[in-house]
């Protein structure tokens, strides 16, 4: 039924590559979402603009868009940079950018923007009236935010983490437009080469179904495991 014509560990290894960089870029992007958030909530009015230029730009331009635009601009920095730091010690530098690297960067500022808007929602639906308590108690703000604010905030945040998360997981194949070996780019080659293009494209397509399919039960576990005590309390 599956005849790939020798090319499965090629596309076995693009599938590993999508997953390491969907992880990756997500981290990325959730702590990018926790500073963006933390910032939009800022009494100071500069940190507060700023983090809203940020979402209004990152969410205003296409994600293709930006992604050539970051890969490039961060290539022309990189060899600006090591341009100065040769000249300065009389040596030559170089320093190319993977895609991976690349990727995992572009991706996670992309998505970052988004993380910060949910996490705003998310602590602002969080009860003031806990925070306050916890300070009563002499907690120390991280002591705060670990135990009062992150799992509450979690709670709310769920539902726009695993959207987030699943976009994410699909804008991996707009990395493979940077050459990255992914699932796309190798199901793009092989489809190439055996003249099977259609057929390695929906096995492309097949791969992220099945994934997102995982990722929606382990989003679940989660949703169970911060809503601990919530559902009983409302019976």
């Amino acid at each position: 039924m599956f005849d790939l014509g020798g090319y499965g560990p090629q596309l076995a290894s693009g599938t590993l590559t999508t997953i390491e960089l969907s992880l990756l870029s997500l981290a990325v992007s959730f702590l990018l979402g926790l500073i963006g958030a933390s910032a939009k909530l800022s009494k100071n009015r500069a940190i507060k603009g700023a983090a809203t230029v940020y979402t209004t730009i990152i969410r205003g331009v296409p994600d293709l868009v930006l992604m050539l635009l970051i890969f490039y601009s961060l290539q022309i920095w990189i060899n600006d940079f090591t341009d100065w730091l040769g000249n300065i010690t009389n040596n030559s530098y170089s320093w190319q950018l993977d895609p991976f690297t690349s990727g995992v960067i572009t991706l996670g500022f992309i998505y970052g923007a988004y993380f910060t808007e949910t996490f705003r929602g998310a602590f602002l639906a969080v009860p003031k009236g806990q925070l306050e308590a916890a300070r009563a108690f002499g907690m120390r703000p991280f002591l705060v935010f670990r135990r009062v604010l992150f799992p509450q905030m979690m709670r709310y945040a769920l539902p726009g983490l695993a959207n987030n998360w699943q976009v994410i997981l699909k804008a991996t194949a707009l990395v493979s437009i940077i050459g990255l070996s992914d699932v796309v780019k190798a199901a793009q080659s092989a489809g190439e080469a055996t003249f099977r293009t259609f057929y390695f494209i929906s096995l492309a397509g097949a791969v992220y179904l099945v994934l997102t399919m995982l990722s929606n039960g382990a989003l679940l576990l989660l949703e169970r495991k911060y809503a601990i005590g919530v559902r009983r309390a409302v019976l």
